[in-house]
């Protein structure tokens, strides 16, 4: 009869490996084994994680802990999941030492623990702790992870989080010398911007769309030529946009997480604005590269993706945005990877009329005007241009004006009735019972619902939509806007006033 009892050489712990936002259980098997002397990583590793044997062996012999002469085995279990990244040194450390009963077995194995070790053992911070310890969590272990990473992965509070800054410190926990205290989650990050929207010069009408779009999260396209303002109109978007909820900011925490941006283990609750340069690659703006990173679109969820020079970008990489824009999420695929990341961001695009950027004045526009606007604004496709819920032609300004008084409202003002506009919408998708945040969700028979015009504003809208040829989808997102407007304005109902100033941010240089 075969003995099934588990090994006296034989332990084990946990760690995770990444599949996107998900963290998948690994479980870290150590035997000691008689035999040659020898220390392998079997189990799919990369190879940073083969490497991790020299770390661990090296960090442990300045601690003063020799290896015996025998054959150790780590076995990174499922064997045919992909395993990737330093974080794995730590999990095979104490799986080695809980081996060598230097640590308590039953102890080791009821935690998830992640950290790549230096070769004096000092634990080097890693990404990915806050999804860490969701799965920690959830598989109810404790958290061992680097001190640096203590702060971020505290924020979950589903499993108690202890970070050491060395492999001596949780050692000294493990055997109840000196226990470590929980950590304690980072501070909340208020990101204050000066950049005020009443410093913007005239363009009142651009200020109403920019307005409309961070109301309802309507994907915008300024065209305009150089030095119009489009920027600096971008720029003071995230003083408009009410800050994170506490859901998102944890979901947009998580992305940042594996990218490894959150500074200190802080969470902020202000949106994200990402803005890439025009010569940044598919892989950079979508997601992919080793290991399918996240993109700028899975960067920017929940907040702003700022595209400057939107025609300038490879038409590839532009093209590439019309899935993610519509479904909220984006699938990178690659031969080894397979991963799911969420984007609702909302776009904000800046075009020149043309490559000169002089298309609308005739004493500067070059000799090709008009063609040359139109091969130069051709680069927009149509299903892309479809997408943009707002299209305005942002006019120069002059020099003479740049000195008058600031006009229009503050930021703080335009943000009061930002937030209030959203704040209906959320009361009324709590009521229908929908998943949908702001109105850019609303869609078929939930948009039917909660945008039906009155009867002067559909004819109106009926009548737009057979001159100018609306498309389905170009149809639909006049009635978001024209929600969002209604919603701005604090009315219950969408009215023909509402359906005309969304048709009149529609039609833009003969583009519907």
């Amino acid at each position: 009869m075969f003995d099934t009892r588990r090994p006296e050489t034989l332990a084990r712990t946990y760690t995770v490996a990444f599949e996107g936002l998900e963290a998948r259980r690994v479980e870290v098997q150590c035997a000691v084994t008689p035999g040659l002397p020898a220390f392998s990583i079997v189990g799919l590793p990369d190879r940073a994680v083969g490497e991790a044997r020299d770390r661990v062996r090296t960090a442990l012999s300045t601690m003063a802990i020799a290896l015996p002469s025998k054959r150790v085995t780590i076995n990174l279990s499922p064997a045919d999941l992909p395993k990737e990244g330093s974080h794995f040194d730590l999990p095979i450390a104490l799986a080695l030492l809980a081996a060598l009963d230097i640590v308590p077995r039953d102890a080791v194995e009821g935690a998830v623990s992640l950290g790549e070790m230096s070769l004096d053992g000092a634990l080097v911070p890693v990404i990915g702790a806050l999804p860490t310890a969701l799965a920690a969590g959830e598989d109810g272990r404790v958290l061992f992870c680097p001190a640096a990473c203590g702060a971020e992965a505290a924020w979950v509070g589903a499993t108690p989080v202890f970070a050491g800054r060395t492999l001596a410190e949780i050692i000294n926990h493990l055997t109840d010398r000196t226990p470590l205290p929980p950590a304690e989650p980072g501070e909340v990050l208020s990101e204050r911007t000066t950049k005020d929207l009443s410093e913007v010069r005239g363009q009142e009408r651009a200020k109403r769309a920019l307005e409309i779009a961070a109301a309802g999260r309507h994907h915008f396209l300024m065209v305009g030529a150089p030095g119009s303002g489009k920027s600096m109109l971008a720029a003071r978007l995230p003083g408009l946009l009410p800050p994170l909820t506490a859901a998102e900011a944890l979901e947009t925490s998580m992305i940042h997480s594996l990218a490894g941006l959150l500074d200190e283990g802080g969470i902020s609750r202000s949106r994200p604005y990402r803005a890439p340069h025009h010569t940044a690659s598919m892989a950079a703006i979508v997601g992919g590269g080793r290991g399918a990173k996240p993109g700028e679109i899975s960067l920017a969820h929940n907040g702003v993706l700022f595209l400057d020079e939107f025609p300038e970008y490879p038409r590839q990489v532009l093209e590439t945005l019309r899935q993610p824009i519509e479904t909220g999420d984006v699938v990178v695929a690659r031969a080894n990877a397979h991963v799911t990341y969420p984007c609702r961001f909302l776009l904000i695009a800046a075009a020149n009329p043309c490559r000169c950027g002089h298309l609308y004045d005739a004493g500067q526009a070059c000799g090709r005007a008009p063609l040359c606007g139109e091969d130069y604004l051709g680069k927009i496709s149509g299903p892309l241009m479809d997408r943009f819920d707002l299209r305005l032609e942002v006019p120069p300004v002059a020099f003479t004006d740049l000195d008058l008084p600031a006009s229009g409202d503050d930021s703080a003002t335009v943000a009061a009735r930002i937030k209030a506009a959203r704040d209906r919408q959320t009361a009324r998708f709590e009521a229908l019972d929908v998943p949908a945040r702001v109105n850019a969700d609303a869609e078929g028979a939930l948009l039917d619902t909660v945008a039906e015009p009155d009867a002067e504003g559909r004819q109106m809208l009926i009548k737009a939509a057979d001159r100018f040829r609306l498309t389905a989808r170009g149809y639909h997102r006049v009635l978001r806007v024209a929600r969002t407007i209604a919603d701005l304005d604090g009315c219950r109902g969408v009215q023909m006033p509402h359906v005309a100033e969304a048709l009149g941010f529609r039609l833009i240089a003969g583009q519907t």
